[in-house]
């Protein structure tokens, strides 16, 4: 067999198996498997996030994984063992299992994608990128993402640093399909520029350790104190008392005499002093004062003289006219015939002209 067919029929394998085992281990929290072949058999790592429920009670599920294996795969002399994901948030296979599980029973794709991404989050991410694509609210099918912080897309940091996973959610309407993918914690992307701090040690001067000192404690010869007798016999002297003062052979008297007081010396008076006259001192000449020039006063303007008020002249009323006028004019208008009464007239004369 060539090499090229032993390493494509090595890859198809691991996918077969892994297949399998996310079937079968799906509630486990199943994140991946490795195959390593060993003189005793293949040897098969399973990582899940919850061990226990790979092993099963008392072994049983191991032992039924190893029969499948050996029989249906072909491998030869299969030994699984499993290992425990210490975090499962930063594996992108068992969060996007997760979220399948939340939206097959029944949570809003919404509310299920930001409640994986907090957690992915908080666990020390640098960024997460969720994608779900189907019949999310309508019969015609999309996608939606969602993402937070920093996700590489190409290059060799998607193969380090990058955990990427892909389930599945089976509903009513049709199947909807989860990818995850976490940028793992404390990896420096190739592209961003990362500042080296270095310690630079300063020589202090030269001082001595104080562990280099070292502390000797010797012991000293005590010698016994000379008793108070030897030191009084040998450095002593003799302690002379003075001599107390003779008293003196007067007797004091029992009375002191009084002293008469002495005559105060009267001071001379000194003789009355004229008081000096005063020299008048000499007025001293007024300083003439400089003569303005008085300027021509302008004449002020002569107060305008009230007039007196004129006397007011009592003009004589005009006498009243007759009104003979008015008269003269009402009898006339009296005399004339009003319209009216000529009517009346001529309807007269012709009902008599009937008759």
């Amino acid at each position: 067999m060539p090499a090229e067919d032993h390493f494509i029929n090595r890859g198809l394998l691991k996918v077969k198996v892994n297949d399998f085992l996310s079937r079968e281990l799906r509630r486990a929290g199943y994140a991946g498997v490795d195959l390593q072949k060993t003189p005793l058999g293949m040897r098969v790592v399973v990582y899940a996030a919850r061990p226990g429920m790979v092993i099963g009670r008392r072994g049983t599920t191991v032992r039924e994984l190893t029969e499948t294996l050996e029989h249906d795969f072909g491998l030869e002399a299969p030994q699984i063992e499993v290992s425990e994901v210490e975090v499962p948030e930063l594996n992108g296979t068992i969060m996007a299992e997760r979220l399948a599980q939340r939206l097959e029973r029944g949570d809003h794709f919404r509310r299920a994608a930001y409640g994986v991404l907090r957690r992915i989050i908080g666990a020390g991410a640098q960024g997460v990128e969720i994608s779900i694509a189907g019949k999310l609210t309508s019969r015609r099918a999309r996608y939606q993402t969602f993402r937070s912080g920093f996700v590489a897309k190409t290059g060799e940091p998607i193969r380090k640093s990058v955990s990427h996973g892909i389930a599945y959610a089976i509903l009513k309407p049709g199947i909807l399909g989860v990818q995850v993918r976490i940028m793992l914690p404390d990896i420096v992307a190739p592209d961003r520029p990362v500042i080296i701090e270095k310690e630079i040690a300063i020589e202090a001067e030269s001082t001595p350790d104080e562990a280099a000192i070292e502390i000797t404690e010797e012991e000293l010869p005590i010698e016994e104190a000379p008793s108070l007798e030897e030191f009084t016999e040998e450095t002593a002297e003799p302690v002379t008392t003075p001599p107390e003062p003779e008293s003196s052979a007067e007797p004091v008297p029992e009375s002191i005499p009084e002293t008469p007081p002495e005559p105060v010396p009267e001071k001379p008076v000194p003789p009355e002093e004229k008081p000096a006259e005063k020299t008048p001192k000499p007025k001293a000449k007024p300083k003439a004062k400089p003569v303005k020039e008085k300027k021509p006063e302008k004449p002020k303007p002569k107060a305008k003289k009230k007039a007196e008020p004129k006397e007011k002249v009592e003009k004589p009323k005009p006498k009243a006219k007759p009104k003979a006028k008015a008269k003269t004019a009402k009898k006339a208008d009296s005399a004339k015939p009003k319209k009216s009464d000529k009517k009346t007239a001529s309807k007269s004369t012709k009902k008599t002209t009937k008759k």
